[in-house]
């Protein structure tokens, strides 16, 4: 096991957090020069940071080979599986996979079962956010609701986009899942899970909007980048 240590202290620099969140979310490879222009910072310190970044295996660093001769150049790439911590270490994840299981031998009653037990955890997450805050829903503008969204989902990577058009009142919001929080889970148990984690995003938006329409674009198991979703809103 890695030392834990190591891997908080080395996230806990602000500017190294930023640049795994960014290659988490873009899923592509980069050079040293690919961060240092993205972030305005010297090679130098874009190079140091990727490499505290794969001395605790979030991303890795291999050499591509240009064609051109010479020495080949360092490609660097977030690893998808992430990493877990917990203190003292408690193995979550195979729980997880039994729950799956069993819900799957269960079959369809089972599903809608936790289908609407999510959608009230996504209710219950952003209720307690607000009331935290001493925050009425009723009461939040539009873009105080969609700052709310996006801080109830920051910590696991959804990059929500808002767009409205012009001289109508519904609004259109497009939320975008960049790195799912079940990664491990989705190949054997893809349709469950996608539908649970579906509920709980309808759950949270539910709670803050009029919600008129709930429709998924684009999903990781298709291939797709990221899970997307078009969220039409009255506000």
């Amino acid at each position: 096991m890695q030392n834990s240590l190591k891997i908080t202290s080395t996230l806990a620099d602000e500017t190294r957090f930023s640049i795994y969140q960014y290659m988490l979310q873009e899923k592509e490879n980069f050079t040293v020069q690919n961060i240092a222009d993205k972030f305005n910072i010297h090679p130098n310190v874009a190079r140091l940071h990727l490499t505290k970044l794969s001395e605790i295996n979030v991303i890795s660093a291999e050499y591509e080979k240009t064609g051109k001769g010479g020495r080949p150049g360092r490609i660097y790439r977030a690893v998808e599986n992430g990493i877990s911590l917990s203190f003292p270490k408690r193995n979550y994840e195979e729980l997880l996979d039994w729950v799956l299981e069993i819900l799957d031998e269960l079959g369809p009653e089972a599903l809608e079962v936790g289908t609407r037990i999510c959608y009230q955890k996504g209710q219950t997450e952003i209720r307690h956010m607000l009331q935290e805050q001493k925050i009425e829903a009723s009461l939040l503008t539009f873009d105080e609701k969609v700052d709310c969204i996006t801080k109830a989902a920051s910590l696991i990577g959804y990059i929500p986009l808002v767009k409205q058009e012009e001289g109508q009142e519904e609004r259109s919001i497009r939320f975008a899942v960049y790195n799912c929080p079940y990664h491990n889970e989705i190949d054997q148990h893809s349709e469950t899970v996608c539908a649970l984690h579906e509920s709980f995003l309808k759950g949270q938006f539910d709670y803050l909007f009029e919600v008129d329409e709930f429709v998924k674009l684009e999903n990781m198991t298709d291939g797709c980048k990221y899970c997307s979703y078009r969220i039409q809103t009255n506000g």
